[in-house]
């Protein structure tokens, strides 16, 4: 039976609320795109049995050049950020799945990171890719980055807007790769 509009499904970790933020900007933006979509923390997610999407995505925060870990987000808490959100990380959730999970391969994958280095060689989305890459996902687009001011923020001016456009963009990407295998 088929679904009258695709879905799409945004996973995040965000110990500050800025990947969260750009999250839900996705999320505007694949609707826009015609998508059925929403959020959900990584934290919320861990535990959930399988989930029936076209597409996946999945943003992080970049700690130390890479996605968190357990000390990083440990680090986070003791500067502020809320201890209910860093149980688990993506790098740990990804571990636990595969395409089956999602009926789907297709994933994009969008970091945040501090504005005065955004132009890390290596960060939370290119680990992220590489991750699910080997966990058997196809990547609809190079990961993208979404800066923030400092490192609990805020976003910096503009990048909510580009969320939302870009997730028209993947929204669109992934139309089109679901029209060619139709």
């Amino acid at each position: 039976m088929s679904r009258a509009a695709p879905s799409a499904l945004v996973v995040y970790e965000s110990l500050f609320d800025n990947t969260a933020q750009v999250a839900r900007a996705i999320v505007r933006g694949l609707h826009r795109a015609g998508f059925e979509a929403h959020s959900v923390p990584v934290t919320s997610i861990a535990s959930t049995g399988p989930v029936d999407v076209d597409l996946l995505l999945l943003g992080a925060p970049t700690h130390a050049f890479s996605l968190s870990r357990p000390s990083s987000r440990a680090d986070a808490v003791r500067h502020g950020a809320a201890p209910e959100r860093a149980g688990t990380g993506a790098r740990e959730w990804i571990r636990t799945i595969g395409p089956e999970r999602f009926g789907t391969s297709r994933v994009a994958v969008f970091d945040t990171r501090a504005a005065r280095v955004h132009r890390l060689p290596i960060a939370a989305g290119v680990t992220a890719a590489r991750l699910l890459r080997r966990r058997g996902f196809h990547l609809l687009r190079n990961p993208v980055a979404f800066l923030v001011e400092g490192t609990r923020g805020p976003l910096v001016e503009g990048e909510e807007d580009r969320a939302e456009r870009w997730g028209r963009m993947i929204g669109a990407a992934c139309l089109d790769e679901l029209d060619h295998a139709a």
